[in-house]
């Protein structure tokens, strides 16, 4: 194989093949040309072509959601770079490792009038856990610099030796933190030209700094919380955002079997179990106004786990009616959502509960049987309801659900996508992921290929419209897998802002918020070869889903379409039946 003749580019390569980096999204360029040629041909790299810095960002990922390992992209130097902010304020508040690696300029050629040239140097400095902004080569300097900066060869020399020594430290370093810290991080590597010159022999062999993981276990916090746990009759715990698989099915098993304790789950927790309460907003917004449920409700401690959470009412009245006892077990973050947080437990869940229920003891309490009580009227009347509507995005995603597939890859797509899917069961066999650490809709698409690219599983998308065409580009690559599926929701608008408070009827809210607008997927399908179906009513969707998920020669995408202004009167009116 051949290697870059600049010391920077085959450093760069070194470690992040010994820091088992295997998969690197590269974007067109000329300045990280060095890199693109190194990285594109190396045996021990799978290197991806995607022009979009935005989709190319959120493709690496998820790739490194599904891979649990680093996964870098590569951009050219100036604007290109910014390009991947979305994606890397994503993965800084979801703990998913992408490795940013920009190219950029000489120093020297900073704020000069250079073409292609920004302030690159701490573009992320708010989301990332490490930068590395690292030296040019004193050996690959271009002609302007040597002909004003004569040095002598033992000058040189040292010099270089010093660069190399600085580099090596800087980008072991971000590399590790990737790891270390579960988030992304920026290497910014500058480089002069000439910049395509290759030879065959290898000249740099850096050194290779092992990884740092160790956490402090905190064992007499963790005795007081079991000794307060097993005294307490009204214990709720909370998940939000986690990978597939990361709690015990014994702890869990524990958990469900407590009379004192109830598990509310979110759709995006990966937890789903008969006697948890997987359906948040099903259960408390009926009870918004009522203050003796409210009372009732009440937890004396609340155990969260995971990241964000999707429920906006849950965190609404927690906040109005703070638990006793607030704790958080993450490895990586902790957010005090609730404004009473009394501990942070940073550690794998499995590891505090191995630690925790070995000193507690179980106690007699009503709190989950009343619970579950209202967890059967709403069940009841959750079917009393969808069997009487007409067909809006509710029943769309009642369908659309309960006919899912067993054991695959489930991407959804901000804002109404995910707050519907919360609504119905999904099977437990089932690995769901949503861009919840920002929420935004900017990027779902893309994330959702990443992850077909590398999964094993087929890979679903369900999103909205405006999530869609927004992120339409993500279909521009030539990697999307041909099991892999998208069901486009789309009401002809932001129907979120329909179901949030506003004036929902003037040419302003049809404009800046809602947006509406007359579009297909359609010709997108066509260009980007995917197979194309619709659905506009029950009976259509039914069908076109009894071979949707089949195997065939292209992706594929249903557009299923829903009447723009029914679909809010049908969800406000679902949580005041529950009250009837």
């Amino acid at each position: 194989m051949k290697y870059s003749k600049i010391p920077l580019a085959q450093t760069l390569v070194s470690l992040c093949i010994a820091k088992g980096i295997h998969h690197v999204v590269i974007s067109p360029g000329s300045r990280n040309a060095p890199l693109t040629l190194s990285f594109s041909q190396h045996p021990n790299i799978q290197a991806y072509s995607i022009v979009d810095e935005r989709c190319a960002a959120f493709v690496a990922l998820g790739m490194a959601q599904q891979l649990h390992t680093p996964v870098a992209v590569i951009c050219t130097s100036g604007s290109a770079v910014l390009n991947y902010y979305p994606a890397i304020a994503e993965a800084y508040y979801s703990n998913v490792p992408v490795v940013v690696i920009s190219a950029d300029r000489p120093e020297y050629l900073i704020d000069v009038g250079d073409g292609q040239t920004i302030r690159q140097k701490h573009v992320f400095k708010s989301h990332i856990n490490y930068e590395a902004n690292l030296k040019q080569d004193i050996t690959h300097k271009s002609t302007i610099l040597a002909e004003t900066h004569q040095l002598s060869l033992e000058t040189e020399r040292e010099l270089q030796e010093n660069i190399q020594a600085y580099n090596e430290q800087e980008i072991n370093a971000a590399l590790n933190a990737a790891v270390e810290k579960n988030g992304p991080v920026h290497i910014n590597a500058p480089f002069d030209e000439p910049l395509y010159t290759m030879e065959d022999v290898q000249t740099v062999f850096p050194k290779v700094q092992p990884l740092v993981l160790n956490s402090a276990i905190e064992h007499d916090k963790i005795a007081e919380a079991a000794s307060i746990w097993s005294q307490s009759t009204r214990k709720m715990v909370l998940v939000g955002t986690l990978p597939p698989h990361t709690v015990s099915k014994k702890y869990l098993e524990l958990l469900a079997n407590d009379p004192s304790v109830i598990v509310f789950t979110e759709t995006t927790s990966n937890l789903r179990d008969d006697a948890f309460f997987n359906k948040i907003d099903q259960i408390i917004l009926p009870i918004e106004q009522n203050e003796a449920m409210l009372e009732a409700f009440q937890p004396e401690i609340l155990l969260t786990l995971g990241g964000m959470i999707v429920s906006k009412k849950i965190k609404a009245i927690l906040r109005k009616r703070p638990p006793k006892h607030h704790w958080h077990v993450h490895e990586n973050r902790v957010y005090d959502t609730f404004f009473c947080l009394e501990h942070f437990f940073q550690m794998h869940p499995n590891h505090f509960f191995e630690l925790f229920f070995e000193q507690t003891t179980s106690i007699e309490s009503s709190y989950r049987p009343f619970w579950n009580a209202v967890k059967k009227d709403r069940e009841v009347k959750h079917d009393i309801y969808l069997n009487q509507i007409n067909f809006t995005d509710l029943k769309a995603f009642e369908v659309i659900l309960e006919t899912l597939p067993t054991s695959i890859i489930l991407h959804l797509g901000n804002s109404s996508t995910v707050r519907y899917a919360q609504l119905f069961e999904i099977d437990a066999s089932i690995e769901l992921f949503c861009n919840r650490g920002t929420s935004g809709i900017d990027g779902s698409t893309s994330t959702a290929i990443g992850t077909a690219m590398v999964a094993a599983k087929q890979t679903l998308l369900i999103t909205g419209d405006l999530s869609f065409f927004y992120d339409s580009n993500a279909l521009w690559n030539n990697y999307i897998p041909k099991n892999f599926r998208i069901i486009l929701v789309n009401n002809s608008g932001g129907g979120i802002f329909r179901i949030l408070p506003g004036n929902k009827n003037s040419e302003n809210f049809d404009t800046y918020f809602e947006t509406i607008h007359p579009h297909t997927a359609k010709q997108l399908a066509e260009m980007y070869h995917l197979e194309y179906q619709t659905a506009s009513d029950e009976i259509t969707l039914r069908t076109a889903l009894q071979t949707f998920y089949d195997e065939s020669n292209q992706p594929k995408l249903l557009e299923v379409f829903t009447p723009r202004i029914e679909n809010d009167g049908t969800l406000i009116e679902y949580f005041k039946f529950f009250n009837e």
